[in-house]
């Protein structure tokens, strides 16, 4: 964005009054340190069985969980604006249960996370982390989460649907950079204009308010995001889901916790959320953060992830 500092003031002033309504209902989320709704589990005895006797712990009787503390519903700062809450750290908690351990959440860039993980900082990272072929090279991974996007609008916008990438054409699109969501329509818009068709407008911000700001008014036509957070901020009624894709598109993509490669612990992950998938645990952590429709049916470690770039 090449806003000069007047007219950026001015979008903020103009975009906090027209997102009042949205923060309002964001309030009906329970947003309290003590998280009392979060489920809990009993130790799983099959999945402490799969920890490998020299996986080296950060901490003595404790999981210690890297995770990122951006945005709802995947991870943000609870009221008191130091503890962590979210679908993510109700994952933890359960795989924490799971191995008879308190957990511990440390809060990291999404940039850092694999230096920390890397160097024993945190035994995993929980963080909607996608499974790639390249990451796979240096880490291990417990699926337990689709990974999917979703295309977003104005609710009164003309755009109904978007079900293939000629639907994108000529379009002004918001999307993060250096995501797997920007490769995805980088890709559309390389096909669209070989095809002759009008290419697309991407569109960067750095600022949530900005951002809505942006297709509320007019100046983008539609967001392409994690659906899960588009989904969680549209339950103010002022943005629709037009279309929704595999995170990997075209192929499958899928959400998992982070291990170092070679640790002795994924299985166990893997066994734990499996454990929780079969008590209904695993439901309930999705339901309370909007989650549900991307729910797995089995937890995986390992399976094929994107392909390198």
């Amino acid at each position: 964005m090449n806003f000069t500092r007047r007219s950026t003031f001015l979008a903020l002033a103009l975009a906090a009054a027209t997102m009042a309504p949205l923060q309002a209902t964001a309030q009906a989320v329970d947003l309290s340190p003590e998280q009392p709704g979060r489920p809990r589990s009993a130790k799983v005895d099959e999945a402490l069985k799969l920890v490998a006797k020299d996986f080296k712990f950060a901490k003595e009787g404790v999981l210690t969980v890297g995770t990122t503390t951006g945005r709802l519903p995947f991870g943000a700062y609870a009221t008191d604006n130091k503890t962590p809450v979210g679908n993510a750290p109700d994952v933890a908690q359960l795989v924490a249960d799971s191995l008879g351990r308190k957990l511990e959440l440390v809060s990291v860039a999404w940039a850092d996370w694999p230096l920390g993980l890397q160097s024993g900082k945190f035994d995993v990272v929980i963080s909607n982390v996608t499974v790639t072929e390249e990451r796979k090279e240096k880490f291990d991974f417990s699926t337990y989460r689709n990974d999917q996007l979703g295309i977003y609008v104005k609710a009164d916008s003309k755009i109904t649907a978007i079900k293939e990438p000629k639907d994108v054409a000529g379009l002004k699109i918001i999307v993060g950079a250096s995501t797997n969501q920007e490769q995805i329509l980088l890709r559309w818009n390389q096909q669209n204009v070989a095809a002759g068709l009008k290419p697309v407008e991407i569109q960067y911000y750095d600022d949530d308010v900005v951002l809505y700001l942006a297709i509320l008014s007019g100046r983008a036509d539609a967001y392409l995001a994690p659906n899960g957070i588009a989904a969680h901020n549209a339950r103010d009624g002022r943005t629709k889901l037009v279309g929704a894709f595999s995170g990997g598109w075209p192929q499958n993509a899928e959400i998992a916790v982070t291990s170092r490669k070679g640790s002795g612990i994924a299985e166990a992950v893997t066994a734990a959320l499996n454990a929780q998938i079969q008590n209904g645990n695993y439901s309930k952590s999705l339901e309370r953060w909007n989650l549900q429709s991307e729910a797995i049916q089995v937890a995986r470690t390992n399976p094929p992830g994107l392909p390198k770039k």
